[in-house]
């Protein structure tokens, strides 16, 4: 990607090794933000019945509060709720921050998923934050028309999963197919993965099969004919 920054912001960039698209986010355009203060109606989840808004001490929040009575094509999750738009929210490079928090048992596999380059129920990614990682758990996947693939080059032992909120962010880069997943340290990447099947496509929260709750969510992006 062509540096719009100066020469000297450019050299300190390759020396720590900080993301381009991280340090150019405020040039990508705010396409949606969602604090849910006014309720969760651009959202569309798989089961609208497993979600709500709740009143906490941090205001309202988007709250998954049970299982989806969904049964997905593939092996993949079961709760999700996509961003949309006037028609569908589609971006390409973007930039996704929100807090989450969990709110169900302490358990190896308990989890928070966010997705992204959703095109239909059988062609998406999606981010498992799970407390312990093994090849079904705390990866990065890929749903294309089968059961869900781990795609994850750079792996974490875990998220440290607790009752406390926490911030992640995902960058994704749509031309090259690059993709970092932050966990409350947002300077270096919990995992990463380079994948470039779907370049585009809608994104979203949830989790396996598990519940939480989600705020101050903000997506900064381009449409896939602008990347």
């Amino acid at each position: 990607m062509f540096c719009r920054l100066t020469f000297f912001a450019c050299a300190w960039m390759l020396l720590t090794g900080t993301s381009l698209v991280a340090a150019e986010k405020s040039q990508l355009p705010l396409v949606f933000e969602d604090d849910f203060e006014q309720g969760a109606d651009r959202w569309q989840p798989t089961d609208a019945g497993a979600w709500k808004i709740t009143e906490t001490d941090r205001g309202k929040v988007y709250d998954q509060f049970k299982g989806s009575k969904y049964k997905p094509p593939h092996r993949s999750p079961l709760n999700i709720s996509l961003a949309k738009g006037a028609r569908s929210l589609q971006v390409g490079s973007f930039v996704l921050t929100v807090k989450a928090r969990s709110t169900c048992r302490d358990y190896g596999h308990r989890d928070m998923c966010l997705f992204f380059g959703y095109r239909d129920p059988a062609h998406f990614y999606y981010v498992h934050l799970g407390k312990k990682a093994d090849p079904h758990a705390n990866q990065i996947f890929i749903v294309n028309e089968a059961d869900r693939t781990m795609i994850t080059k750079k792996q974490s032992p875990g998220t440290p999963w607790d009752d406390k909120w926490h911030e992640v962010k995902i960058i994704r880069k749509g031309a090259d197919g690059a993709i970092e997943v932050y966990f409350d340290d947002m300077e270096k990447p919990a995992m990463t993965a380079v994948d470039k099947t779907f370049t585009s496509g809608q994104v979203g929260l949830g989790s396996f099969d598990d519940t939480g709750n989600w705020d101050d969510f903000k997506l900064w992006g381009v449409t896939p004919d602008k990347q």
